[in-house]
């Protein structure tokens, strides 16, 4: 039970912390590439600055060539070239290389405009100046040559797929760690809830078991009395029924609450009871047994065997889990309605259907049919007797034997419990 109660709460957490790790993570990853977009951008404008401060200077490089480039004179753009990670190369009209500056130089013709080139350590990013001249007589603008500046720079992508996969890896490392911490803590959270809970169970325990002796006094002598009637009052007969009714209701009351509280008995204490069960001779017993109660209320009670098979478990138990379902299927039908049970295989699992014709329940009620003390109808429950621990009872032996059940419903038509059990095959 806490396990599972842990195990919601260690999911949740870390589900909260998964969220909050990956919208933290999208936030640095849109703001960085926001970033490297602003310095493309501000590269691309240096770039463009150069070329214009190198183009005055373009006859006297295309004239004197590499000597220019080489004299003592300080060049206006000089401040703003990294001579490793920046070249200036000069092209004549025809795209041939005049005169070249910087660490690197680029084995393709000039193209105006930018352009990336993808290389090998680093992508280089590259701005193409052409230069015009005027004619002083025809004042026609003719093309002159070329300027291209380029710089070596990180690849975006580069930069982005390694930013991510570095976000990613953080978002699993501190998952991993988040959960550590996680399950000790609901493991400190839980501990005085589970701590409370098995002093009640202990509490429910001793209670019901010190009730049973006032109880079973009290309905021995009632029993005595009602066996001798002429002792008692024609009046006060009544109330004498009233009284073994509201004493057998609270005898079976404190036997369930026994029983429950001694549900989540560690297996080996139990185990020595359990033994290979003919889950058909159960059936067909209670069937049995049942049959009066159905044909009093005009209800037909069928069963059907499609598979005979065995589970290992207390055979007490069992016959009382199919028992609280037939009972429950049978007070909750309408006369001239039909019980049917089917005993089925369904892989490595015995499966009993119990299906009603009855008043049936509703959907937003299904989730609780199984918790202590629901009831749809409180006060019909009541009048018939029902404490509400049916299907509480039905549920926890179904799960200590490995098992479990299944409901669907529709009000007006009917209901359906289906019990799964692990099909005993031998050794």
């Amino acid at each position: 039970m806490f396990q599972g109660l842990r195990f919601r709460l260690l999911v949740s957490y870390l589900s909260v912390m998964a969220a909050i790790l990956s919208f933290f993570s999208l936030w640095v990853y849109f703001r960085f590439n926001h970033r490297l977009y602003q310095q493309s951008e501000q590269l691309d404008r240096k770039l463009e600055s150069i070329a214009q401060l190198a183009a005055p200077y373009f006859s006297r490089v295309e004239d004197l060539g590499h000597h220019y480039l080489k004299s003592n004179q300080k060049l206006p753009w000089e401040e703003l070239v990294n001579s490793e990670q920046q070249s200036i190369e000069w092209f004549d009209e025809q795209g041939q290389i005049i005169a070249s500056q910087g660490g690197f130089k680029l084995s393709f013709s000039p193209q105006v405009g930018f352009l990336t080139l993808r290389r090998k350590p680093f992508p280089i990013r590259t701005y193409t100046y052409p230069i015009f001249s005027e004619d002083s007589t025809t004042q026609d603008a003719f093309l002159e040559g070329y300027i291209r500046i380029s710089q070596a720079t990180e690849d975006i992508t580069t930069v982005q797929q390694e930013l991510l996969w570095q976000l990613t890896t953080g978002i699993l490392i501190n998952l991993v760690l988040i959960g550590i911490g996680g399950f000790w803590l609901t493991h400190e959270a839980t501990a005085p809830i589970e701590e409370s809970y098995q002093q009640l169970k202990q509490f429910t325990a001793d209670a019901s078991h010190e009730l049973r002796n006032p109880l079973t006094a009290i309905q021995t002598s009632i029993e005595v009395m009602l066996n001798h009637p002429e002792r008692v009052h024609p009046k006060d007969m009544k109330k004498l029924v009233a009284v073994a009714s509201a004493t057998e209701q609270m005898s079976r009351l404190t036997q369930d609450l026994l029983f429950l509280a001694r549900t989540k008995t560690p297996v080996s204490t139990v185990e020595n009871a359990w033994k290979p069960t003919s889950v058909n001779e159960i059936l067909q017993n209670l069937v049995d047994l049942l049959e009066p109660l159905a044909e009093d209320k005009e209800i037909t009670l069928k069963y059907q065997v499609l598979a005979n098979v065995a589970v290992m478990g207390e055979p007490a138990q069992l016959s009382r889990l199919f028992s609280n379902l037939l009972q429950n299927a049978i007070q909750y039908s309408l006369p001239q309605g039909k019980v049917s049970v089917c005993l089925a295989k369904q892989n490595r699992f015995c499966l009993v259907s119990v299906e009603d014709t009855g008043i049936g329940i509703a959907p937003e009620d299904i989730p609780f049919v199984f918790n202590r003390f629901w009831r749809a109808d409180k006060a019909r429950s009541r009048r018939e007797g029902g404490t509400g621990l049916g299907l509480s009872i039905a549920m926890a032996i179904a799960q200590h034997h490995g098992g479990k059940i299944t409901v669907t419903s529709e009000l007006g038509v009917g209901s359906c419990f289906k019990v799964y059990l692990p099909i005993y095959y031998g050794i």
